[in-house]
């Protein structure tokens, strides 16, 4: 029976060339991917709290490879990982930019469906900090994914005191 399959399959598709038209490409459904966002727990100025950003496979499919971008707003910062324990920040393709304004974490692809997948991020909160600081961002951007609708949510940190 596969045997059969397998020429049909090579019998249409030299048709299809040999009559100009193009092959007919067959994808298999991948997941969609959402920022589903926890604003981190209060934080006294010039304190440390840890983000959760999460991301959620909506399906059909599994996810493909995916990264997490996460902003953060003014009064906020990622400090360096050679400045942290180990273990800090998770996954450990999690990399915070130089100026500590945003940190980067990539995925593995697989993450099935209507399952999440979160990461650690430590901040380090500014000494002058008070009220709530809002502006954070956090982002999901997986080439396989085509469907763009929530790819990105706010979250905000209050301050404590």
């Amino acid at each position: 029976m596969l045997r059969r399959m397998v020429m049909t399959v090579g019998t249409c598709c030299a048709v299809a060339a040999l009559l100009g038209a193009a092959p007919t490409v067959i994808r298999a459904e991948t997941g969609h991917l959402t920022v589903v966002q926890e604003d981190p727990d209060p934080v006294p100025a010039g304190g440390q709290t840890v983000l959760h950003p999460t991301v959620a496979n909506g399906g059909p499919g599994a996810a493909g490879e995916f990264t997490l971008t996460v902003s953060l707003p003014d009064g906020a910062s990622a400090p360096p990982k050679d400045s942290v324990p180990p273990g800090s920040y998770f996954p450990k393709s999690c990399e915070p930019a130089p100026d500590g304004r945003t940190v980067s974490c990539t995925f593995r692809a697989g993450l099935p469906t209507e399952q999440t997948a979160s990461a650690r991020v430590p901040l380090q909160i500014s000494p002058d900090a008070s009220g709530v600081l809002t502006g954070g961002q956090v982002s999901v951007s997986s080439p396989a994914d085509q469907d763009q609708s929530g790819h990105t949510d706010g979250f905000q940190i209050q301050i404590d005191g």
